[in-house]
């Protein structure tokens, strides 16, 4: 396993961005920048062996500079939303950047996904690892405290992307970060409403008709939200009103990092498996997208061209007092993993 840097490009200041290339022994690699710790390309092969790029996303810096829906990048200091932008906190109110309507989403106007990281890279045991750092000062986009953030990558022979994200704050603040990549495992060609899908979640947060949370866990049981069996994600998507953005509530098994996931797509047979710390993750199934992105080699990201699976804490935990603590407090680490394993049958 070995991670090769180059440069990237530039920012309209001039500031270099670098792409880093993380590769194993079986033909399985990822690139990422430290602009936003995006995952720029995720190549893996098929049953046949012909490898495939998994992940949307853009072939030049200046696309991602230009804005995009999230795509592969890291997000927050909180991922996805918080409603009417504001939170109380020890008996203060924090207003946050309003970039969602009326309600905060993916950290704000510059979250995570937007600004420029520190890098290094590091032996492993068995892989090498890209460290992204980034110190986020008290009050920025709104959000109360110093945060220093590191999110480590690593590419190991057993075909596992691994995101280890760990924060430090010297005062009381809300914590929430994801990877928010695109997946096609068909290598971008088609739609992803004939993957198959698991999800082991049996509730999930109700939400209102802006995505913000009610408070409500609802059981998936006889629901098109039900995915605790392997289904194609287009079976039942036409039940949900806009398609599938939903927070699940991932049943626990006690274990340090539980399987949340399984991703499957038939006519060339990649897998992926999701395991995460989290209580929580986002299904994303690319509702937004209409046609008028295109991305890497050309491709027109339609409607559908990719989904998400988040691992997070929920969404507006900190307006909602009976869901999962997200809260980060001085002396405490924030420390969460997600990892992406890789097969083909």
């Amino acid at each position: 396993m070995k991670i090769t840097k180059k440069i990237f490009g530039y920012t309209s200041e001039g500031t270099e961005v670098n792409i880093f290339s993380l590769k194993n022994d079986n033909g399985v690699s990822a690139d990422v920048i430290n602009y936003g710790g995006i995952v720029t390309s995720l190549v893996v092969p098929d049953r046949d062996g012909i490898s495939g790029d998994i992940v949307l996303g853009f072939d030049n810096l200046e696309n991602y500079l230009a804005g995009h829906p999230y795509f592969g990048a890291l997000v927050g200091r909180y991922a996805n939303r918080i409603a009417n932008a504001r939170f109380e906190l020890g008996g203060e109110v924090y207003h946050l950047a309003a970039n969602h309507g009326n309600n905060h989403l993916h950290g704000g106007i510059r979250g995570l996904d937007k600004v420029i990281w520190d890098y290094e890279v590091l032996p492993g045991r068995d892989a090498g690892i890209l460290r992204l750092k980034y110190f986020s000062p008290d009050g920025d986009e709104g959000y109360p405290g110093n945060l220093t953030i590191q999110t480590d990558f690593m590419l190991n022979n057993k075909n596992e992307l691994h995101f280890n994200y760990m924060a430090n704050t010297d005062k009381a603040t809300p914590v929430n970060i994801t990877h928010h990549g695109y997946f096609n495992l068909t290598g971008g060609y088609n739609s992803v409403l004939d993957h198959e899908l698991k999800i082991n979640g049996s509730f999930f947060t109700e939400v209102n008709d802006e995505i913000i949370p009610t408070g409500k866990l609802l059981p998936v049981e006889g629901t098109a939200m039900d995915f605790r069996k392997m289904k194609p994600v287009g079976k039942d998507i036409t039940d949900v009103p806009g398609g599938y953005d939903h927070n699940y509530v991932l049943d626990s098994i006690n274990e340090p990092v539980n399987l949340a996931a399984i991703l499957y797509e038939p006519d060339h047979g990649r897998r992926m498996e999701v395991f995460t710390t989290q209580p929580g993750m986002q299904l994303y199934t690319g509702n937004f997208l209409d046609g008028t992105i295109t991305g890497k080699g050309g491709t027109v990201y339609h409607k559908h061209w990719g989904l998400c699976l988040e691992t997070q804490h929920f969404p507006d935990s900190p307006n909602q007092p009976s869901f999962p603590d997200a809260i980060l407090r001085p002396g405490e680490e924030y420390s969460h993993s997600v990892i992406f394993r890789f097969s083909a049958k």
